[in-house]
């Protein structure tokens, strides 16, 4: 039987200013009126809905609530503070919950931030991606490096203490060097987390159908390894595969993610992982990814894009896709409660990736990828598959 997981929200926020070349996210670009205040209600009714599929999730403690998008920032403050009390209202929201908010230092009007702090938001995370104003453009970005560095000592004045800075690395045209330069550009703005990830062409993207020259594996990974180690000196240890922190400032969300806890999601296109009330089954919910037939449905079954659950032969491969993305590994037993596998359906796989140089064993019970392992991510992960 499995153990009852932690358990967060994500609520997706669709629009975007402009879509980016990169993006494979469901993300659209905003035509015409605002559809906002019919979005809150949308989102709102769906909750409702969620709540009367899955009844016991009424008396689930709520960790942490993650404004994804698109661009969550794009929604003004009264419209940011309803969804929050109506989420409130609804579920068992923790005091000290961590609540983000995902922003494009495009989208940000003076004084916004002190408003997103009084409705319950206690961590923004900044789109930046570079400080380089001619690879932002490259990116699509509708702003610059003065506008990024502005937005981020707003959110901080307005009292904000848990800052994050989304990076990317081994853009189109980038040498070792402009990488690093954005690391330390990100570091004299005080941030609590960084994210760094390589920019990859993801499938039906404009980069995918028209991709730029970028630079090759072996630089991509010296530019990860180089950044890293500045990182390292600046008091930013590596937790995850692209997620950096200072001591005591990881994010709780996405730990929740890939130590395999559950959550409800709620938008156009969000995904959830519920575990039922017997716990015998993982549910693994989604919502339509139009925002015009989500608006349309969201008080109806049509809501739902569909629904799987996840049979005991994925599990092991469910289970690794998040926890192999963690420095600090997994605990046999932490496999065993949440999942309700016993360990000896993944001993084979485990002697496997051991005997190849993937994964090791730190203690006793506690399995992490080796450095080897983490250059081959997916080929260890691949090993769980069933």
């Amino acid at each position: 039987m499995l153990t009852t997981p932690p358990t967060s929200l994500y609520i997706h926020i669709p629009w975007c200013v402009k879509k980016c070349p990169y993006c494979d996210f469901n993300s659209h670009e905003q035509r015409g009126a605002s559809q906002e205040l019919a979005y809150v209600d949308a989102l709102l009714a769906d909750l409702d809905a969620d709540l009367e599929q899955f009844p016991w999730m009424r008396e689930r403690h709520i960790q942490t609530v993650f404004f994804g998008g698109g661009t969550p920032s794009l929604f003004s403050v009264d419209s940011i503070a309803r969804i929050l009390d109506g989420a409130r209202s609804r579920l068992h929201i923790d005091t000290a919950c961590e609540t983000t908010l995902e922003t494009n230092p495009g989208t940000i009007e003076h004084g916004r931030f002190d408003g997103y702090a009084r409705a319950g938001v206690n961590r923004v995370s900044f789109g930046v991606q570079s400080f380089n104003d001619a690879a932002l453009k490259r990116l699509g970005r509708i702003h610059d490096t003065d506008e990024a560095r502005r937005a981020v000592a707003e959110a901080q004045n307005a009292g904000i203490a848990e800052i994050n800075i989304d990076l990317m690395y081994a853009l189109p045209e980038q040498h070792i060097e402009q990488a690093l330069f954005d690391v330390e550009q990100a570091m004299l703005l005080g941030p609590t987390h960084l994210s760094h990830y390589q920019l990859t062409l993801e499938p039906n993207t404009v980069f995918a159908a028209h991709p730029p020259k970028l630079p090759d594996d072996d630089t991509a990974w010296d530019m990860q390894e180089q950044c890293q180690a500045l990182l390292a000196s600046a008091g930013f240890a590596q937790y995850e595969v692209s997620a950096y922190a200072s001591r005591d400032h990881r994010c709780q969300h996405n730990l929740n993610y890939w130590r395999f806890g559950d959550y409800l999601g709620i938008g156009a296109g969000a995904h959830a992982k519920i575990s039922d009330a017997d716990g015998q089954r993982i549910l693994r919910p989604w919502k339509v990814k139009s925002p015009r037939v989500y608006l349309e449905h969201a008080t109806t079954p049509a809501r739902l894009g569909g629904m799987s659950e996840i049979t005991s032969e994925q599990l092991p491969f469910e289970f690794m896709l998040n926890a192999l993305r963690l420095n600090e590994g997994f605990d046999i037993g932490q496999f065993e409660t949440m999942t309700g596998l016993a360990r000896g359906q993944i001993a084979a796989q485990l002697g496997q990736a051991q005997k190849q140089g993937w994964l090791e064993e730190i203690a006793v019970g506690r399995w992490r990828p080796s450095e080897l392992g983490s250059r081959f991510l997916n080929n260890l992960i691949e090993l769980f598959l069933p």
